[in-house]
């Protein structure tokens, strides 16, 4: 027997940008339609709204969602259940066809790709709207992008959604609009669009802080050379990479003290409004994960759940963990991109992932907002790579081929692929052994701009930040950062003047490190910013992009001295 028709009336209200989108869609009724929705904005609830109106019109009889991982299939399958749409979750290539009471099921891009001439058949059988979910994993392969194509050309309609509409390869993504702009270079187009910037506007999302640590790391190569850096300083693609993965070492101290930090912090959101607050550690691989898990707890005296994604019962764990108020979670990459546990609030980015595909994939983990007020914290390691990726969280991507390849940044085509496979490769290890490191909090990133100095792990001044207020505005975030900062440099003006001995015998100051001038300048910047915010009322994540526009380079996270300097002298100006 088929199943009922969902009833309109017992939708969920939907948001702004949903009503606007559904508007756009229907009067538009075109076969392909992108939406691009920051995590956390609902696009399963508009898609499974659409899904809905168009079945009850009668344009299609079947429903098919592709969705990345085995987990986003129960995911969907429930989801739609409660709206009144049976989706078969238990889907099987061999199966053929779904049991006439479903309308539809959901696959895997895996499933497709294996086996696009079941799909084609069943999408031929009947008129169906194919719901391609993150549709960028689309161009994942040669097999899935072509098993899409093939499996679901003969489709009514087709609906594409992503909160990443960006990839680091020319792989085009099956179904997605491209269109050539004025340097010759084809760029996707959606048909609607909700960035994180408009959403944290709304409400619909939290505000995300990001507090980097750095700190001296030591290594030893395999000629027995022992190297130190100071994560954050600049050098060397190669030693970059070497300190980074030294500050990940379980074995070391920096992975320690950022974890009782981010426990801290838990605690801090746990007191202020948010009781059943929950923490992602996500991990290289198994053994590091498992590793982590370990010490947290040893901290704090209570297990974390682990999730590996070649563990039977893997997505029974998230479930279990997302409905209680266990406290940490370690996973690898289960946890990466969809997955829906509301009450993350506090992340530990604790892998050497560096794409910004899956560095916007991992932060969307922790930005959906329950109630107003909400704030998100995330640790990293202080690498300027990754300091530039939490600066444009607002940045609004498309999909680019043909553009040239960055020689100077990482390779992300090898550190993504490095990331599919939950399993170390061992290179890294065979090259140097990691001896020791230790955490400093470094930075506070908010709205694009960098706040505080330089604060040891343990210390008053790194539970002044830890200790911000867990139900806040974006604005009152700012506020309170910016006051943080201002009292942290008037105490380092009180030390400095109670050490002041007589003039003629006073020393010299030594001269500043380039780590030091850098941070000096930073502060001087963000002094700068504010007092232009308070005159123009603008946002300082906006005077930030401004100054960018015109002096050119990085987010001040990462910025150099001569840039630096040049940002300075150009605020004055304005």
């Amino acid at each position: 027997m088929a199943p009922r028709l969902p009833a309109l009336e017992t939708f969920p209200p939907l948001r702004a940008w949903q009503r606007k989108a559904m508007v756009e869609y229907l009067r538009r009724r075109t076969e392909d339609f992108t939406t691009v929705a920051t995590p956390g904005a609902g696009k399963t609830t508009f898609a499974l709204r659409i899904a809905a109106e168009l079945l009850n019109d009668g344009t299609v009889e079947a429903v098919t969602v592709v969705a990345p991982t085995e987990h986003l299939k129960t995911q969907w399958a429930q989801s739609a259940a409660r709206v009144g749409i049976q989706l078969d979750a238990a889907f099987r290539n061999a199966d053929l066809h779904s049991a006439a009471d479903f309308h539809g099921a959901v696959v895997t891009y895996a499933q497709v790709g294996m086996a696009p001439q079941v799909h084609r058949r069943r999408t031929m059988t009947r008129r169906t709207l194919i719901i391609l979910d993150e549709i960028h994993h689309a161009g994942d392969s040669r097999t899935w992008g072509d098993g899409v194509k093939a499996a679901f050309e003969p489709a009514v309609r087709r609906l594409m959604l992503t909160g990443t509409p960006f990839r680091s390869d020319d792989n085009p993504i099956p179904f997605v609009a491209y269109e050539r702009g004025g340097d010759g270079l084809l760029r996707s187009r959606a048909d609607s669009v909700y960035g994180y910037s408009d959403a944290l506007r709304d409400g619909v999302v939290r505000p995300v802080l990001f507090l980097a640590y750095s700190g001296e790391t030591r290594w030893r190569t395999n000629a027995g050379e022992e190297l130190a850096a100071r994560l954050g300083e600049p050098m060397t693609q190669d030693l970059v990479a070497q300190a980074w993965r030294t500050a990940l070492d379980p074995a070391g101290d920096w992975m320690p003290q950022v974890l009782r930090a981010a426990d801290a912090r838990l605690t801090v959101l746990r007191n202020a409004g948010m009781p059943d607050a929950g923490g992602l550690v996500i991990a290289s691989d198994q053994q590091t994960a498992r590793s982590y898990a370990k010490l947290i707890e040893q901290l704090t005296g209570e297990k974390a759940a682990v999730v590996l994604s070649d563990d039977q019962g893997a997505s029974a764990r998230i479930a279990t963990f997302a409905a209680s108020e266990q406290r940490w979670l370690v996973a690898v990459r289960m946890v990466s991109e969809g997955v829906d546990i509301p009450r993350l609030a506090v992340g530990v980015y604790a892998t050497s992932a560096s794409t910004p595909l899956y560095f916007a994939q991992a932060i969307g983990r922790f930005v959906r907002a329950r109630r107003p007020g909400e704030t998100a914290s995330v640790f990293l390691p202080s690498v300027p790579h990754l300091l530039g990726l939490a600066s444009e969280m607002e940045a609004e991507r498309d999909h680019v081929l043909g553009k040239a390849k960055d020689p100077d940044g990482f390779d992300d085509d090898l550190l993504e692929r490095a990331q599919r496979d939950d399993q170390a490769s061992g290179e890294l290890e065979k090259r140097f052994a990691a001896l020791s490191a230790t955490a400093e909090l470094d930075q506070v990133i908010f709205d694009g701009a960098s706040f505080g100095t330089a604060a040891q792990a343990g210390t008053p001044e790194e539970e002044e930040y830890l200790g911000l207020p867990g139900l806040l505005t974006a604005d009152q975030v700012a506020m309170l950062l910016s006051k943080r900062q201002a009292e942290q440099l008037a105490a380092q003006r009180r030390r400095a003047a109670e050490r002041t001995t007589e003039p003629a015998a006073e020393a010299p100051a030594p001269p500043m490190s380039a780590a030091q001038r850098r941070v000096a300048l930073r502060r001087q910047l963000n002094a700068l910013v504010a007092a232009q915010h308070h005159r123009t009322g603008q946002p300082h994540g906006k005077i930030h992009a401004e100054l960018r526009r015109i002096c050119g380079g990085p987010p001040s996270a990462q910025a150099t001295i001569e840039q630096l300097e040049e940002r300075i002298a150009t605020v004055q100006t304005l």
